[in-house]
């Protein structure tokens, strides 16, 4: 039963587009074909190239309501292509639009349809009526011819032809479907090129989730474990070292006899508790550096957000620096990661190289786009390359498909822009 549930209804989709297929692929096809003809027709004037591309860009709308049937209809999901980059100027453009194969084989998918189209109708529709008109053939003939009529040999062997026409429907509908299916799959799908980018861009994004997850588990061991460690060496350096200012021996051991401070048979008490405080004072630079390093792995504030994350940045900053926000929507912890970071290195910038008196960052999250802003009131010359660590940044913003622009005139003020994604 299931396996016939599931039959009827391919069957029922496969119908559906066979039926709509017919003026749609005669539709299609015409369009294809006048689009070749009048573009070699205009190629000779200045409207051709406007003309094509103007057809191309129409081509590709089509192809995304064929698309949009075979995933309703067949069953069959083909993944969108990437959209048209829109670069500045209108023959930038035009050369684009010119040059998309997404376009041109979606115009050559449009011209497929058409005998596909033909055939499926017919398959649908004409065999049906055929296997009907074969079946019902002696009785058409004696009700067309009046007057006694013998059975013939044309008569018997009409109607089990009839009836294998009508048997054969199923598998030239599902036939037919698998060639629609093929031809969508080939033809409106994205281009080997941007299959195999956004295969990567799924690894990366993956990688990058693993990465990101992977230091979060480091930075918890390395805070709930060496760093609680650290401290209670530390605490009990410092009570060693209270016991030794005392002249009292440890809690728990036997009063032993000490002698003052630099007899030469027993304790040194002197240099013990100077290696003491060495001790202390190395445990506390360790436990200093071991929290920076936290930090940098991933700063606890990021836990609330850029919102709660970046005025606490800018709170050290030794130049005043005046935060505007503006976040419609959270970025995924990899983004939010790279502009934190991106901001605590531009803010570090500003405070080694510029000689501002004054910074504001702005951030803004909206529509799927992150846009970070710093700008500065000094002294300007920052350029993409000249030591100041821009060209490292721009290069980690690189790997997630984020932009930084510099705009830094001699005597300032300088503009630093990052842009990325909201999500991988």
């Amino acid at each position: 039963m299931a396996e016939r549930r599931r039959y009827r209804s391919v069957r029922g989709g496969e119908l559906a587009f066979a039926v709509l297929g017919l003026p749609l692929g005669v539709l299609g096809g015409v369009y294809a074909v006048a689009v070749l003809y009048a573009g070699a027709l205009f190629s000779l004037t200045v409207l051709g190239l406007p003309f094509v591309a103007a057809a191309l860009l129409g081509a590709r709308r089509l192809g995304g309501l064929h698309r949009w049937l075979v995933a309703r209809l067949l069953g069959e999901e083909v993944p969108a292509p990437r959209p048209l980059p829109r670069p500045a100027g209108v023959f930038a453009r035009g050369r684009v639009v010119l040059t998309d194969p997404v376009a041109w084989r979606a115009l050559l998918y449009l011209f497929l349809r058409l005998p596909l189209g033909v055939l499926g109708f017919l398959a649908v529709v004409g065999l049906p009526l055929g296997s009907v008109w074969l079946v019902g053939f002696p009785l058409w003939v004696r009700m067309m011819e009046p007057g006694p009529r013998s059975i013939g040999l044309l008569d018997l062997g009409a109607i089990p032809i009839g009836l294998a026409v009508l048997v054969a429907v199923p598998a030239a509908v599902q036939a037919l479907g698998g060639a629609n299916r093929t031809l969508a799959r080939t033809l409106l799908g994205p281009v080997r090129s941007d299959q195999r980018v956004r295969q990567l861009e799924k690894a990366r994004s993956i990688l990058l989730a693993e990465g990101t997850d992977r230091l979060r588990r480091l930075e918890r061991d390395l805070h709930d474990g060496t760093q609680a460690q650290l401290v209670a060496l530390a605490i009990t350096l410092s009570l060693a070292d209270d016991v030794l200012g005392a002249g009292a021996p440890p809690v728990g051991l036997p009063p032993v006899g000490l002698p003052a401070e630099g007899g030469s048979d027993g304790l040194d008490l002197g240099r013990l508790r100077t290696l003491v405080d060495r001790a202390r004072g190395q445990a506390e630079d360790t436990i200093t550096g071991l929290r920076r390093l936290t930090r940098g792995i991933h700063p606890v504030a990021l836990e609330g957000g850029l919102a709660e994350a970046l005025p606490g940045l800018t709170a050290t900053s030794p130049v005043p620096v005046d935060v505007r926000l503006d976040l419609r929507e959270r970025p995924e912890e990899a983004i939010e990661r790279a502009v934190y970071f991106c901001a605590a290195e531009l803010l570090t910038n500003v405070a080694k190289h510029s000689g501002a008196r004054s910074v504001e960052l702005s951030v803004s999250a909206a529509e799927g786009r992150v846009r970070l802003t710093v700008r500065d009131d000094g002294h300007g010359g920052a350029v993409i390359g000249a030591g100041s660590g821009l060209t490292g940044l721009a290069e980690r913003l690189a790997v997630l498909d984020g932009t930084l622009r510099v705009d830094s005139p001699p005597g300032g003020p300088t503009a630093v822009s990052a842009e990325l994604p909201g999500r991988l």
